[in-house]
């Protein structure tokens, strides 16, 4: 989550954020804003422009899975700046977007500060909504005059919304006027054939007064089939009232996608990781085929920085400077230095790599491992909290696990960490500049002094001192002629005819001595 701008926040506003609902078209069992967008839930999002904005308090509106979308709330929030100002709200029945805003009544009723001036209302599920925008749409609350404000977009097929019915306000052209008041919002299904050719349609973004806000919502009645009570009552109660409601067409109508269904969550996936591309390129990055790079919203990349095709960032990825990432290559949670290669095919999490290590290709990262500076991990080498010192190399082939491996050491194919006796996970140490020979086992708890060289084939059960040679193999015997004598005995026996099998003979029962002769039959 980015940083609260509360330094840039509206004296007197209090924002709401609508969150309560199921979401039933997206046929999830999970609350519909704890669905993912590039690695974050969709509520994420909406409470970054709400902690931005607000001057006052924030209430979040929560009723389906209440639980789960409090907790990845307060995720969100914990060690942010502001995080006191955030409140959570419970729904407890849903009754609909005026009743659930309603809810958050005690949280802007604090008897220590003035209620808001305004009010903005924000949904969960819209999480392409910039914060530039709810910020025009605040100025022209401030400047209209307006009671009630609301943010619209214009739609090629706007099927399925309601539609924004202005007050009849025409230029020479005959055009409506943008600037023209709104007179209504008509829902699709009660639309007259005029109305369904409106092409702009509700947003569901709002700001309201403060003072006309909950007064109006304690006159909003449950009239319609679904026994609810509606949020959008009280811009025909503002009208009535004889108060002007205004209304804010988006530039970008992608800002307004709410997200009710699968296809609109891919669609905002698609949306969200195309800007975060863009601005990565804009900041010095390249990407050799755009489309095809992952890139979640809390990763940070340093400039010149490469990018091949198909490389995944996720998570809280930190990549320095002038690195060159290869295709396939797939970092979680990983904090990588500047000047650092990785070549195809790495699976990296939760690990740190030094300036001006090499990676790759076929390697595997488990969490807790660091590659120090310039160390190379190379082809199908698997690591899990280790730390490989500056300039070590273990350049295939490995296993290294629970392991701290000094600076300079050479790690031979073949080698690996016996760290797990079925019950415990025990330490490997290897000091300075050792020497590990091709298809080494370390029988871990183990210590290799500096200096030390492992011979190839090694099994190494107990500490081996500094600068000394450990060898563990059987003795190697060679036994002249013998390879020819097995490939002459191979011959024949191909050679010669299959011998039947012997019958089997019926076996004889020993006679048996009485009074000291045999026993006839």
């Amino acid at each position: 989550m980015m940083p609260h701008k509360y330094e840039a926040a509206m004296d007197g506003l209090g924002v709401v954020v609508m969150a309560a609902g199921r979401g039933t078209r997206m046929r999830s069992e999970q609350a519909k804003v704890l669905h993912r967008i590039v690695g974050r839930p969709m509520i994420h999002y909406a409470l970054d422009v709400a902690c931005a904005v607000a001057g006052h308090s924030v209430a979040v509106v929560v009723g389906h899975q209440a639980a789960h979308v409090r907790a990845a709330l307060e995720s969100a929030l914990a060690g942010q700046a502001g995080h006191a100002a955030v409140r959570i709200v419970e729904q407890v029945q849903q009754l609909g977007t005026g009743h659930a805003v309603l809810q958050t009544r005690p949280v802007f009723a604090d008897g220590n500060r003035k209620a808001p001036a305004a009010y903005l209302i924000l949904n969960g599920d819209t999480p392409l909504l910039q914060e530039s925008t709810v910020r025009e749409l605040l100025r022209m609350h401030r400047t209209s005059g307006a009671t009630v404000t609301m943010l619209t977009a214009i739609l090629e097929n706007p099927g399925g919304y309601g539609r924004v019915v202005r007050r009849p306000e025409r230029g020479a052209s005959g055009a409506v006027h943008a600037s023209a008041d709104v007179l209504k919002i008509v829902e699709d299904r009660d639309a007259s054939p005029e109305e369904r050719a409106i092409r702009e349609i509700n947003v569901g973004t709002y700001v309201v007064d403060g003072a006309f806000l909950f007064a109006a919502l304690d006159k909003v009645q449950p009239h319609n089939a679904q026994g609810e009570y509606y949020l959008t009552d009280i811009v025909d109660m503002a009208v009535t009232q004889g108060h002007r409601v205004a209304a804010l067409p988006l530039t970008n109508p992608d800002e307004g996608l709410g997200v009710n269904t699968r296809v609109q969550l891919a669609e905002a996936e698609r949306v969200i990781r195309r800007q975060i591309r863009q601005r990565w390129m804009e900041a010095g990055v390249t990407m050799v085929d755009p489309d095809s790079a992952w890139i979640e919203a809390g990763v940070t990349i340093g400039k010149d920085t490469v990018l091949h095709p198909n490389v995944t960032l996720e998570g809280r990825t930190v990549i320095g400077e002038g690195c060159e990432l290869r295709s396939f290559t797939r970092l979680t949670d990983c904090t990588v230095g500047s000047h650092v290669t990785i070549l195809d095919h790495c699976v990296c999490a939760d690990s740190q790599i030094d300036d001006h290590a090499a990676v790759g290709p076929f390697v595997h990262l488990r969490p807790g491992v660091r590659v120090r500076a310039k160390a190379k991990v190379g082809n199908f080498v698997e690591m899990k909290k280790t730390d490989l010192g500056e300039g070590a190399k273990a350049n295939h082939l490995s296993y290294l696990g629970d392991a701290t491996i000094g600076k300079g050491v050479n790690i031979g194919a073949g080698t690996i960490t016996c760290n797990y006796d079925g019950v415990h996970k025990h330490q490997t140490i290897v000091g300075d500049h050792v020497f590990l020979g091709s298809d080494t086992q370390l029988i871990a708890p183990v210590t290799v002094g500096a200096g030390a060289v492992i011979a190839a084939g090694t099994t190494v059960t107990q500490d081996v001192p500094a600068d000394a040679l450990a060898i563990a193999r059987v003795p190697q015997a060679n036994r002249a002629g013998w390879a020819a004598r097995r490939r002459a005995l191979l011959a024949n026996a191909t050679q010669a005819p299959a011998k039947p099998l012997a019958k089997p003979q019926a076996k004889r029962t020993p006679a048996t001595k009485v009074s000291g002769k045999k026993k006839g039959r």
